[in-house]
């Protein structure tokens, strides 16, 4: 796995370089007081900002003390740690303004290579406007206004340490995920001929199958090689699950466990294949189950099974397509194939689809390709301008993969219409080739850190 990249917090003593540590590693590692010099050795942790992950470094308070002294050398240490980052985050107390302290610190930084960020932590409230204003005298720019210890600001930190630490190696990383086996539930309502089909996929009888419903209670994990149509081998976790009933039907104990433990099976999944009855056709059910896989984020493949027995298939299968793309509307596409768990005919199509449908819930598109899609989106349709108030939307980008996962930047983007959230999301579907799988996009406003919404 590729070395996550790397940011040093440094500052002066007492500024709240650990309490920032503590929120970008999510758990209190560092110690926390009141008191200057608490930290005295680098501490390292991993840490997620809005999808982007980096190792952090609390540094002790920089001091201009003798070298030989105690705070000499934790300042040695702090230089050490900024010369082997890849950014340093220049942490100043806004509520104090900049102090001679600082003034150094900033003239040692600017003599060192390392890109500098700088941010005005406690800038809650009012107090701290004076001292952002006094930052600009540092020569990096503008300070980010932030406080560590209510999480204000860190939309904008995302922002300045994005360009200095994404690297192409966190999208080899995860397109190296997409390579182990295929992790592949099939779910369905009771007797839709599950266990049939796994036991003609992997040509044993494996499983226990039966005209009665509900003979499987527990997920069933198997790991098998698929041989490809080509000879190759490819790697496949089958799982195998309990039918799902409307939840007013489940009354027995033992069935609900059955049902719950078919939820925890797709969310470990990474592709989920719901197999639809032929001889029944689509039901509400079957819709439900659909619904609730895109909402989990998994990727989604719809079978309908028994096909060597249905009854006018023609028109079962334009039926079943045109009532997902109504009943489906917010992943219009979703493969829909045809097998026969008794004659193991589309089983190869169901697996190949699996695996190119895991690929594009695996995919990445690098950020120039993306805002070169975003800006002329924007232009072709502007946002619109509730209450006479203009709507800026100033640039997007991938944070996350399986489902794959967007920000969108920009100012009063929480007046955004849920419509136009829903343009832009068809519009990765279509244009950034995404498909029928689950997106995720978020919204933020760059001053407002609780100016957050979500539409899938």
């Amino acid at each position: 796995m590729a070395k996550l990249p790397t940011v040093a917090i440094v500052g002066r003593p007492n500024v709240g370089k650990s309490t920032l540590f503590n929120r970008l590693v999510g758990k209190k590692l560092a110690l926390v007081d009141d008191r200057p010099g608490v930290t005295r050795d680098r501490r390292e942790g991993e840490a997620t900002l809005l999808g982007l992950d980096f190792r952090v470094i609390d540094t002790a308070g920089y001091e201009d003390e003798d070298p030989e002294t105690l705070p000499g050398r934790m300042r040695a240490q702090t230089e050490a740690a900024v010369r082997e980052a890849d950014a340093a985050l220049f942490l100043i107390d806004a509520r104090a303004g900049v102090t001679p302290l600082d003034e150094e610190i900033a003239r040692w930084l600017r003599g060192e290579s390392t890109p500098v960020v700088l941010a005005a932590n406690k800038a809650e409230g009012k107090a701290g406007e004076a001292g952002i204003l006094e930052a600009w005298s540092l020569g990096f720019g503008e300070a980010i206004a932030m406080s560590a210890e209510h999480g204000e600001g860190t939309v904008d930190l995302f922002e300045h340490l994005r360009p200095h630490i994404e690297r192409e190696d966190q999208e080899e990383d995860e397109e190296e995920a997409g390579e182990g086996p295929l992790k592949l539930a099939i779910v369905g309502r009771p007797n839709a001929g599950k266990s049939t089909l796994i036991n003609r996929i992997l040509a044993e009888d494996r499983l226990i199958t039966g005209p009665e419903a509900g003979i499987t209670r527990d997920s069933i994990a198997i790991d098998w090689d698929w041989q490809t149509p080509d000879g190759a081998r490819r790697a496949v976790r089958l799982i195998d699950t309990a039918g799902m009933r409307k939840k007013a039907k489940v009354e027995d104990k033992l069935e609900k466990l059955s049902v719950a433990d078919a939820r925890r099976a797709v969310d470990f999944a990474e592709v989920v294949v719901l197999l639809l009855d032929g001889t029944r056709g689509l039901e509400a059910q079957d819709l439900r189950i659909a619904d609730n896989v895109l909402q989990e984020g998994r990727a989604l493949v719809i079978a309908v099974n028994k096909w060597d027995v249905a009854e006018n298939p023609s028109s079962l299968f334009n039926g079943i397509k045109a009532a997902l793309e109504e009943g489906l509307s917010q992943a219009r596409g979703v493969p829909l194939l045809t097998v026969s768990g008794k004659t193991g005919k589309g089983i190869d199509q169901l697996l190949g689809a699996a695996f190119e449908v895991r690929e594009v819930w695996s995919k990445r598109v690098s950020t120039g390709q993306l805002n070169r899609w975003f800006e002329d989106a924007v232009e072709k349709n502007p946002p619109p301008a509730p209450g006479g108030k203009r709507i800026k939307l100033r640039y997007i980008t991938q944070v996350n993969t399986r489902p794959p996962s967007f920000v969108l930047f920009g100012t009063r983007t929480d007046m955004l219409p849920d419509s136009y959230l829903r343009y832009l999301v068809n519009g990765i579907r279509r244009e950034l080739g995404f498909g029928a799988v689950p997106v995720r996009l978020q919204v933020r406003a760059s001053r407002n850190p609780f100016g957050e919404r979500s539409n899938n």
